[in-house]
């Protein structure tokens, strides 16, 4: 694939910054370009990008001032704040900014391939299956689920595809603080010799995907020849007691976690990704389990620091 002009929107986020990386380096001859208004990001996540970064607004955002198409758009850009009180702006931001990029698509004649979430699933029973007991528990979820709504009403017009994450972690999510994965701020704990805290009694479960599996996913996406959503997790849920666990042993320490209450209402107690369609279709499976991405994660994070 080259001499293509590729749009990554929140670009210098977590995940858009691993993937512009990603897609920096296995497709070289290609014209990159970011949008970010870097609320919150963070510029350094963008240290060796070559192509050419713009701060904007998404959901303010008139394409016709920078481009005039684009070949593929990678739509990264959110609020992802679960505990954003403000609703106007959480739904505001998140369908506005995606119906101003899937406008943008479709006159482009792009291929569009957006960030979606687990969320969408609120407390249904897992495996969780696209199209199946979509009932969201907060607004950010609904806002996804809008937008996941909008973009099926265009799979025969365009060809897009949504993937679904489930609670992502690794290299380039420190910026992101309170909002950053359970791993991260356990072992930002644990490094500190501090007791790790969770809820009682530590037994919820979740689907944690590694970063780089997350970025292999959106590769994929690029070849797959069918619009759809699709599940993007490990397959496989993990505990919180058990994340500690694995902590304690790849930081060559022995701390017991701290129960604490659980001051949400809305709060997924067990997630976990049905990849039956995502592994058939999009051709995605796992590389890394808990274990393996755990360690990964330290060893970049060690070498990085």
């Amino acid at each position: 694939m080259k001499n293509k002009k590729i749009l990554i929107t929140g670009g210098a986020g977590f995940i858009g910054s691993n993937l512009a990386m990603a897609l920096q380096e296995k497709y070289p001859d290609n014209d990159y370009f970011i949008i970010s208004n870097f609320s919150p990001a963070n510029s350094d996540n963008l240290l060796g990008f070559k192509g050419k970064v713009i701060s904007d607004d998404i959901s303010k955002i008139d394409f016709n001032q920078y481009f005039d198409k684009m070949d593929i758009i990678f739509h990264k850009a959110a609020i992802t704040d679960t505990t954003l009180s403000d609703q106007n702006k959480m739904m505001f931001n998140n369908i506005e900014g995606f119906k101003k990029v899937l406008k943008f698509a479709v006159k482009s004649k792009a291929k569009l391939i957006y960030a979606s979430s687990a969320s969408v699933y609120g407390h249904s029973n897992s495996p969780m299956r696209v199209g199946e007991n979509e009932i969201s528990a907060n607004i950010y979820a609904s806002s996804k689920l809008a937008v996941d709504n909008i973009a099926r009403k265009y799979f025969n017009r365009l060809p897009i595809i949504g993937l679904r994450y489930f609670n992502v972690y690794g290299l380039k999510e420190g910026y992101k603080g309170k909002n950053a994965s359970m791993i991260w701020q356990l072992y930002l704990q644990m490094k500190e010799q501090k007791r790790p805290r969770i809820f009682k009694y530590g037994e919820q479960k979740r689907d944690h995907v590694y970063i780089k599996d997350i970025v292999a996913a959106n590769l994929l996406a690029l070849e797959c020849p069918k619009s759809g959503i699709f599940n993007i997790g490990s397959g496989k849920a993990v505990s919180f007691n058990e994340i500690i666990k694995i902590l304690n042993e790849e930081l060559g320490i022995n701390l017991e976690p701290e129960y604490i209450d659980n001051p949400y209402k809305h709060y997924q107690e067990f997630t976990e990704a049905d990849l039956t369609q995502t592994s058939k279709i999009l051709k995605y499976t796992p590389t890394y389990n808990i274990k393996k991405g755990i360690k990964d994660y330290l060893h970049g994070q060690i070498s990085n620091s």
